[in-house]
C-alpha cells in the first residue's frame, strides 16, 4: 500500500449507528409545472361555479321539493276543498278563478293517478299576491287546514265615494282606490267625486269634511277643478267654491259651517258661496231673491 492510508469504519462502530434513511420522495403534484396559488383557487372557483349552474339549470332542488309534497299528498294531505272567509262585496267568482287556478297548477305536479293537489305543492303566497291586485281586497291571508283544507281570509276595503271621469263611474274607497265599475241604475248612496285625479284627493275631501260635521251628510258631490281645488254641491242645490290649499279651504268651509248653523245659510235656493277671496264670501243668488241677511256681498243676481 501506498503512504495513504484507506480507512473503513470499524464493524462494531457501523453496528452502533444505523445508517440514515433516504427522505421520501412527495408523491407528484395533479397540477402542471409551474401553476400558483391563486390560479389554483380560480380553477377550483370555476368548477364550483359551473356545479351550482348544473344544479340551477336541472332544477335538483325543486324536483326534490315538489317529490317531497307530492309524497304528503299520497299519505292523504291532499287539497278536498278551500273555504272563504269575510267575502262581502266582491264577486265570489274572481275569488274562485284565483284559488282553482292554483289548484289546477299544483295538481299538475300531483303523482300520476291522483285527483287532488298535495298541500304541500299548493303556493299560498301567489294565492294571496293574486288577490291583492283586486281592488276590493285590502288584505288577504291563506292558510292550510290540515287535512284537506284551504281557507283564504278576505280584508276589503269599504266604499266611500263614487268617482266619476269621462262618463264612468267608479266605486273608491276612502284612501281613493278603485274597488269597481258602478252601472248608472244601481248607483249607491254615496258622495259623487268628479273629475280627473279626484280620486287621489278623496283623503284631502275626508279631512275637510271631517271638520264640519254638520255639513258633512248633506254633501252632494264635490268636483276637484283645475287639479287645485274643490267646489262642494250640497243636496239642498247651492255650490260652495273652496279656495286653494288643505289649511285656507279648512278654515273657510269651517266659518261657513258656523255661518249655517247661526243662520242657514243652505236651503235658501241660494246659487253660489263663493269663499275664495279670504275673509269674504261672495254670493250668488237667483232672480229676484235676496241674500241671506249676514252681511255678505252678492255676486250677481242671475
Amino acid at each position: 500500500m501506498n503512504a495513504q492510508t484507506i480507512r473503513r469504519p470499524s464493524a462494531a462502530k457501523a453496528r452502533g449507528k444505523p445508517a440514515k434513511k433516504a427522505a421520501p420522495r412527495p408523491a407528484p403534484s395533479p397540477w402542471p409545472e409551474g401553476t400558483g396559488k391563486l390560479a389554483r383557487f380560480a380553477f377550483l372557483t370555476l368548477v364550483l361555479v359551473m356545479a351550482l349552474v348544473a344544479v340551477v339549470a336541472l332544477d335538483l332542488p325543486g324536483k326534490l321539493l315538489r317529490a317531497t309534497g307530492a309524497a304528503t299528498g299520497q299519505a292523504g294531505f291532499a287539497v278536498g276543498g278551500y273555504q272563504i272567509v269575510g267575502l262581502k262585496n266582491m264577486d265570489r267568482r274572481e275569488v274562485d278563478a284565483v284559488v282553482t287556478d292554483e289548484l289546477r297548477r299544483a295538481s299538475e305536479e300531483a303523482p300520476l293517478g291522483s285527483d287532488k293537489p298535495a298541500q304541500a305543492l299548493v303556493d299560498l303566497d301567489r294565492i294571496r299576491d293574486t288577490l291583492l291586485q283586486f281592488g276590493w281586497v285590502k288584505d288577504a291571508r291563506v292558510s292550510r287546514r290540515l287535512p284537506d283544507t284551504l281557507v283564504v281570509d278576505l280584508v276589503e276595503r269599504t266604499p266611500a265615494a263614487v268617482w266619476q271621469q269621462r262618463g264612468r263611474l267608479s266605486l273608491i274607497d276612502a284612501e281613493g282606490v278603485v274597488l269597481d265599475q258602478v252601472r248608472l241604475d244601481r248607483l249607491p248612496d254615496l258622495p259623487l267625486l268628479i273629475g280627473p285625479q279626484a280620486n287621489r284627493q278623496a283623503v284631502l275631501l275626508k279631512r275637510l269634511m271631517d271638520g264640519v260635521p254638520t255639513l258633512k251628510p248633506q254633501l252632494a258631490s264635490a268636483t276637484w277643478i283645475g287639479g287645485r281645488r274643490w267646489d262642494l254641491s250640497f243636496a239642498t242645490g247651492e255650490i260652495v267654491s273652496l279656495p286653494e290649499g288643505e289649511a285656507v279651504a279648512a278654515k273657510a268651509l269651517g266659518r261657513f259651517a258656523k255661518m249655517d248653523r247661526s243662520v242657514g245659510l243652505l236651503g235658501r235656493d241660494m246659487i253660489r258661496f263663493d269663499l275664495r277671496v279670504p275673509g269674504k264670501m261672495i254670493v250668488r243668488v237667483p232672480p229676484g231673491a235676496q241674500p241671506p241677511p249676514v252681511g255678505t256681498t252678492p255676486e250677481a243676481t242671475n
